[in-house]
């Protein structure tokens, strides 16, 4: 398997749109900025907890509702719970609802997906 370059990357034109579906993912999904890129960080790194959250939001303005916000919206899931003796912490994971939105995003930049370009209508 050959090696990813720069060159590669630029070649794709990977971050040409980003910004334009950044918006669109937030907007669409109740989102700020921090919080999707922050969930692309915890994505990445599969299971977490929340010391690793936290280690991730150091790059981001501060909120402290944000956790919880993630949580109750179903982007961040439980993915084992800790029982006071062997397991002192939940462990995490991002929901499939957050993979879904990413692997979209991403199918979008590489071309394979069109951006939506109908107006949502708010009920």
């Amino acid at each position: 398997m050959r090696k990813l370059t720069s060159g590669d990357l630029k070649e794709l034109g990977l971050l040409k749109h980003y910004r334009i579906i950044r918006k669109w993912a937030c907007k669409t999904n109740n989102l700020n900025d921090a919080e999707l890129e922050l969930l692309i960080y915890l994505d990445a790194m599969d299971m977490f907890t929340k010391d690793d959250f936290i280690k991730g939001t150091y790059s981001f303005s501060w909120d402290n509702r944000r956790w919880n916000k993630l949580l109750k919206q179903g982007w961040i899931i439980v993915w084992r719970k800790r029982n006071h003796t062997t397991q002192k912490y939940h462990i995490y994971k991002v929901s499939y609802k957050c993979k879904q939105l990413i692997s979209r995003m991403y199918r979008i930049m590489l071309g394979e997906e069109d951006m939506p370009n109908k107006k949502i209508r708010k009920k």
